[in-house]
């Protein structure tokens, strides 16, 4: 939809313009699954598809929240003494972040919001973090917040943990807010320090698959797995000096683990410790032009978050294992949190149409419905578009 066709959608719904347009990219991670929340590197991007808010102020003190893509709509008043999470509904993610700039004594004001987006929901592209941080750049820029984009990061993940009631890490909302045209951020998410990379990948494309399969990580073994690293990180730490896993290095953890009697806890800390020893092998790749090593990195990540870390599941198998075999894909994974969602590959550009259709084909003979399959371009974070 054009900006022109949202505006009349929002004229439908409110009987007037929006004085605002914002858009906030959704994100593929590159590689570095399951470690955002064990003080591990990332290496995400910001993608072109994403989610456009319009919003105008009202006079009569309420958050009006409709949305293109959703049936729920809310109609809530402004409360100094905050907000509860009302349900699984989408709505609760902006609540949440207006909640926080109350908590930042930030003074607001009633609001009309449309929300419209495109990425596919649960498909682990991160649609909750772009709604997050789309609105807090919105209601900082609206309210003269005076917050960083790093600051308007470290909320949208706040509101996450503590209002939506998810374990997450940083990675998902610094990765759109911070995301640079064409440039992979290398993220430590223990310190925020982080540098941008160009994602050189000459005659290739990024491609997304979408398994079609959805995932609510709240309901998943999401916590699960964050709890099982703090299981195993204080058993480690008996002998080992570490704050988090990630400052475990592999060697010392191969000559510890059998501190770690449970076998599935071994198994989860040699993904987290192994993975994270993988960004820094990557950020290498990519700074010396080495993109089919890179590429070989993608497949040993899937392969640990398959058989160590045990989130990827059938369809995201079923997709790797299609591009292993495939002559003009040179790596693999399984992106995002897993438990469904998608995978990405690195694809010919000459060839990406040839691989959609043979991928899909596969996919639908093995699982018995199609997969989404797009390139990728690697694009701008959180911005003001009116």
């Amino acid at each position: 939809m054009t900006i022109g066709d949202l505006q009349k959608e929002f004229e439908k719904n409110y009987n007037k313009q929006a004085s605002h347009v914002f858009f906030c990219p959704g994100r593929v991670n590159l590689i570095g699954e399951h470690i955002d929340y064990n003080g591990g590197q990332v290496m995400p991007c910001a993608i072109s598809l994403g989610t456009t808010l319009l919003v105008t102020a009202n006079d009569e003190g309420v958050f009006r929240f409709r949305a293109l893509d959703f049936p729920e709509s809310a109609d809530i008043a402004l409360n100094p003494e905050g907000y509860q999470k009302t349900g699984p509904e989408w709505f609760n993610y902006p609540l949440g972040v207006i909640q926080e700039f109350q908590k930042k004594d930030i003074t607001l004001t009633g609001l009309d919001f449309l929300f419209s987006g495109n990425l596919p929901i649960g498909s682990g592209l991160s649609s909750s973090a772009s709604i997050e941080v789309l609105t807090a750049f919105a209601l900082n820029e609206l309210f003269n917040g005076g917050l960083s984009r790093v600051d308007l990061a470290v909320l949208g993940k706040r509101v996450e943990n503590d209002f939506m009631g998810l374990n997450s890490g940083i990675m998902d909302q610094f990765a759109v807010a911070m995301g640079k045209e064409a440039h992979a951020v290398l993220l430590n998410t223990d310190t925020l320090d982080y540098e941008y990379l160009p994602f050189e990948i000459g005659d290739y494309v990024l491609a997304i698959i979408n398994s079609n399969k959805p995932r609510k990580l709240v309901e998943s073994k999401y916590n699960e797995r964050f709890n099982e690293c703090r299981t195993v990180l204080k058993q480690l730490q008996e002998k080992i000096q570490a704050q988090h896993l990630c400052d475990i290095p592999l060697e010392t953890f191969q000559q510890e683990e059998a501190l770690v009697a449970d076998p599935v806890l071994r198994k989860r800390a040699l993904h987290v410790i192994s993975e994270n020893d993988r960004v820094k092998k990557a950020r290498e790749a990519l700074t010396t032009g080495d993109i089919a090593g890179f590429g070989q990195l993608m497949y040993a990540s899937h392969d640990s978050l398959q058989q160590l870390y045990e989130v990827s599941g059938p369809e995201l198998d079923a997709i790797v294992d299609f591009c292993r075999t495939y002559d003009g894909c040179i790596g693999a994974r399984m992106t995002g949190a897993g438990f469904g969602g998608c995978a990405i590959a690195l694809i010919k550009q000459d060839q990406f149409d040839d691989f959609a259709e043979k991928v899909t084909a596969a996919y639908e003979e093995k699982i018995g419905y199609k997969p989404g399959v797009f390139s990728s371009v690697i694009a701008e974070g959180v911005r003001k578009l009116v």
